[in-house]
């Protein structure tokens, strides 16, 4: 992985996916103590930043091989990047979900034109699922994270954040990412590498093995433990993810599903946009854990939108 791969990727991407705003609010500043952006990747298509990795890898395929079509696991935001990427490529798309992820991200990812799949993720391996079928069908198999070409896809949101940040007359920051494997991490951190703008990663509690498997330098899995942060959870940091991070990132912070609540009601409030909880744990983190932050500068990504109703409300209902 290089930067040569994020400039690649970002030439394949311009003209189809949106360069989303950095977004600021005086009152988000004042409750973090701090200068705080927001990179409002809820505004990418699909709702998601898993848009760019997905179009990169499916775009960087040669045609024969794309011809036979992409299959892809995902609990929903890669589920509809992967679905959107390959319907435009012309191509089909195999989407492997667990069943009980957001009915709303399974019917946009059908909606979208892909074989939806459902699974158990208590009782079936999602990985075996979706290997055998794509051995079966000679489908080429697109990883949520463990992939050079969506973490190439996934770093051109860092060299937007250069050029915003310093249009922004920033030179200095931490860009506070939400985690799950690390695919947005690690390919923000090769975009921003040898800048002052330095990456640390965001998770919600239970989930928290990049934070822990960067303080002892090896990847570390998660145990059992649930989270209303269904985009972001992942049992294991990725094997080409991880040294990445390891080399470039600072300290992860970890949140509370209160605390990444709190955040998707300030996010509308604040800067009217939609996040959902998992998309929300970058600007939870800059908003709650201060004291672990010491840049006078954040920038946080707020990483996907696909929120579903009742969510979405009961995060309203905590602003009284």
């Amino acid at each position: 992985m290089n930067i040569q791969m994020i400039e690649a990727a970002a030439g394949r991407l311009r003209g189809h996916a949106r360069v989303t705003p950095l977004l600021s609010s005086p009152d988000l500043d004042r409750i973090a103590g701090r200068r705080v952006l927001v990179k409002a990747e809820c505004l990418q298509h699909t709702g998601s930043f898993k848009f760019r990795g997905a179009w990169s890898a499916v775009s960087a395929l040669d045609p024969e091989t794309r011809a036979r079509g992409v299959i892809a696991i995902s609990s929903g935001n890669h589920a509809q990047g992967v679905a959107l990427a390959a319907a435009r490529h012309g191509t089909g798309a195999v989407i492997v979900m667990p069943a009980d992820a957001p009915k709303l991200k399974i019917d946009n990812t059908r909606a979208l034109g892909a074989e939806v799949i459902l699974y158990d993720r208590a009782t079936e391996d999602r990985e075996a699922i979706g290997e055998s079928l794509a051995a079966e069908r000679g489908l080429t198999l697109i990883r949520p994270f463990d992939d050079p070409q969506v973490i190439a896809g996934q770093g051109t949101t860092g060299l937007e954040i250069a050029e915003q940040a310093l249009a922004a007359g920033v030179k200095a920051a931490d860009v506070i990412v939400c985690c799950g494997g690390g695919g947005l991490s690690s390919g923000i951190a090769l975009a921003l590498e040898g800048s002052a703008l330095r990456v640390r990663t965001a998770e919600p509690a239970g989930f928290d093995d990049m934070a822990r498997s960067l303080l002892a330098d090896e990847r570390l899995a998660n145990g059992p433990a649930s989270s209303i942060c269904d985009a972001i959870l992942t049992p294991k940091p990725g094997e080409l993810t991880f040294p990445i991070l390891s080399r470039l990132a600072g300290p992860g912070i970890v949140v509370t599903d209160d605390e990444a609540l709190d955040a998707v009601a300030q996010a509308f409030l604040r800067l009217k946009i939609v996040l959902e909880p998992g998309g929300a744990v970058a600007l939870a983190a800059a908003l709650s854990h201060a004291p672990e932050i010491e840049a006078d500068t954040v920038i946080c990504v707020a990483s996907g939108g696909n929120v579903d109703p009742a969510t979405f409300a009961s995060a309203l209902a905590r602003l009284g």
